[in-house]
Formats: structure tokens, C-alpha cells, sequence
């Protein structure tokens, strides 16, 4: 698969198998992430994977919303400390774009292996860090939801369900991009 494939097939599906994913499946998804730039090459993300009885444990954190998550046989907990990456004195904090770039290099191997990976932010911070044992003084960025593409919609909503079957709308370019000037649509 090209890159610009899986730019196009990756997809924040909500309906995930319970299937459990192969201990190569996860190693393939932490090689992708351990592989992606950083500020200089800082690497600040730390991920801790949660596959057995800790996992049940990191579901009790999910957020009412977030419920379709519990079939999940898997779910990342991406945490960064702020003094792990660049720091420049106007206020500038890189730890969450490095681990930004890490997670979006992840979704991409997750898309070109068959997998699902959807960050979510819907789920109690100090609860997920409790049951994984992160240490206070680093941020809980994201969970990413890992599993196989499902077919059971029983815990979705019927906004979910809609989103599930179409890809969601993306904003017109000239409203993201710009041209020399901020306000100047790229064409």
C-alpha cells in the first residue's frame, strides 16, 4: 500500500472485533511510532499498551460516548512530560507536536495493516494514569482504541452509526490553507 493509500483509507471507525490483535500487530504499530521525528530526535512519547487485565481497568476511564471502545482488545496510552522535548523561551512546548507526529505516523501503519487505531480524548485522565501506573508529571495525551474493523453497531449512537458509514465531511481548503498571507485562500 502507498502512503497516500492509507492517507485515504484511514477512518476513526467505531465499531472495533474484540478479536485480540498478534503481539507482531503491536510491535509493527511501537516500531512506526519509535521511528518518527521529533524535535532533535527527543522522542518524548511514552506508550504503554494495555492487552490484558489492566485493559478492563483503562475501560472503566472511557467516557459515556466513548462506550463502543469497551469491545477493544487493545488500547494505547500515550503520555509525554513537557521537559522531555524542546522548550523555547516564547512559550513554545514541542512535546505534543512530536507525539502528535509519532501517533499520526502510527495511524498510517495501523491503516495499511488492517487495523483500526482512533485516538479519543473522552476518558478520565487520573483514572487511566492510576490504573497504568503514569507518573504524575507526565500528560496523558491520548488512548488510542486498537482492534480490527467490527461489524456489531449495538453500542453505537445513530449519530456514530451515520459516521460510520460515510467518511465525516472535511472542511473546504481555502479555509485551512493560505497563500504568502494569513487570509489569502490557497487555491
Amino acid at each position: 500500500m502507498h502512503v497516500s493509500d492509507a492517507i485515504d483509507r484511514r477512518r476513526a471507525y467505531r465499531m472495533i472485533s474484540p478479536q485480540p490483535l498478534s503481539e507482531d500487530d503491536i510491535h509493527e504499530l511501537l516500531e512506526a511510532i519509535r521511528l518518527a521525528p521529533s524535535c532533535f530526535n527527543h522522542q518524548p512519547w511514552r506508550v504503554t499498551v494495555a492487552m490484558g487485565e489492566d485493559l478492563s481497568k483503562v475501560k472503566e476511564g472511557l467516557s459515556r460516548g466513548n462506550a463502543w471502545a469497551t469491545t477493544a482488545p487493545a488500547i494505547m496510552a500515550v503520555a509525554a512530560k513537557p521537559a522531555d522535548d524542546c522548550r523555547l523561551g516564547d512559550g513554545r512546548d514541542y512535546y505534543l507536536f512530536s507525539t502528535g507526529l509519532a501517533i499520526g505516523q502510527m495511524l498510517l501503519r495501523a491503516t495499511e495493516l488492517g487495523i483500526v487505531a482512533h485516538p479519543i480524548a473522552g476518558y478520565k485522565p487520573s483514572a487511566v494514569k492510576e490504573a497504568l501506573g503514569i507518573p504524575n508529571d507526565h500528560v496523558l495525551i491520548t488512548l488510542v482504541i486498537l482492534g480490527r474493523h467490527g461489524d456489531d453497531d449495538s453500542l453505537l449512537s445513530d449519530e456514530q452509526r451515520e459516521r460510520e458509514r460515510t467518511r465525516p465531511e472535511r472542511k473546504p481548503p481555502e479555509e485551512n490553507f493560505f497563500r504568502e498571507r494569513w487570509g489569502y485562500p490557497w487555491s
